[in-house]
């Protein structure tokens, strides 16, 4: 991963943060784009302090101009992106009857449309020799449970569109990758809401979520690692 350039969205904390800093200990520089822009510097400068090369830049992924302003700034200054992490998202676990029509819409804004917005920008600017899209669908894009209508709707619109652009691409350099995670210990389940009751303890570390985007990014150029399962021992699925 040397001096490759790694663009994660949604850079700010859990998931995007400890994989930053994984790819960060590969010799890449990292861009963490983020709409808290401070927070991703926090994370950036960590990196830059243990020897790597980080930046932070602001992005609203649901906002045209934002995306296409961060996608650009990053090729103008760093050159073309070779590998897109896309660890953003909002969660709503909910009772359907109880959903707020606005917070549907925010859910499915966020993670249906900023997922097309701002992977249809950002491979416009990508290494056309060999790159890289990780997605994160979640196991609720892949399963279906109580109280996810709207939620797994809006994952399960992720695994679809993904794997469209593998259809779409295959004479292309660019690879793709689906990661369904189980429950991560991240600030997903503090958001209100998300009416769960969870064990934090008994789930994924984000580190080892980074792993797996290491590991699945860094196949030899004649594979890929299109999909994934990655559960808490506990939340075993057959």
């Amino acid at each position: 991963m040397k001096n490759k350039i790694v663009l994660i969205v949604g850079g700010s904390g859990g998931i995007g943060s400890e994989t930053a800093m994984a790819f960060g200990k590969e010799g890449a520089k990292v861009v963490l784009a983020a709409r808290n822009k401070t927070k991703a510097e926090e994370i950036a400068k960590q990196i830059n302090d243990s020897g790597g090369d980080a930046y932070a830049i602001h992005v609203n992924a649901t906002d045209e101009e934002s995306v296409r302003k961060m996608a650009q700034e990053i090729e103008d200054n760093l050159g073309k992106i070779d590998v897109l992490v896309n660890a953003f998202g909002q969660g709503l676990i909910q009772p359907f009857l109880e959903i707020k029509a606005s917070d549907a819409k925010e859910v499915i804004d966020v993670n249906v449309f900023g997922t097309f917005l701002v992977t249809q920008t950002v491979m416009r600017h990508m290494n056309e020799e060999q790159s890289a899209v990780v997605m994160f669908p979640g196991t609720m894009g892949k399963y279906v449970m109580k109280n996810s209508s709207v939620y797994a709707a809006s994952k399960f619109a992720i695994q679809g569109f993904t794997k469209a652009l593998i259809e779409e691409n295959k004479r292309s350099n660019t690879k793709f990758t689906l990661l369904y995670l189980g429950g991560v210990d991240t600030a997903f389940w503090d958001d209100e809401r998300v009416n769960m009751r969870v064990k934090k303890e008994m789930m994924l570390n984000p580190n080892e979520v980074a792993k797996a985007v290491l590991y699945a990014v860094n196949q030899p150029s004649g594979s890929v690692l299109n999909e994934m399962v990655m559960q808490p021992q506990s939340h075993q699925l057959v």
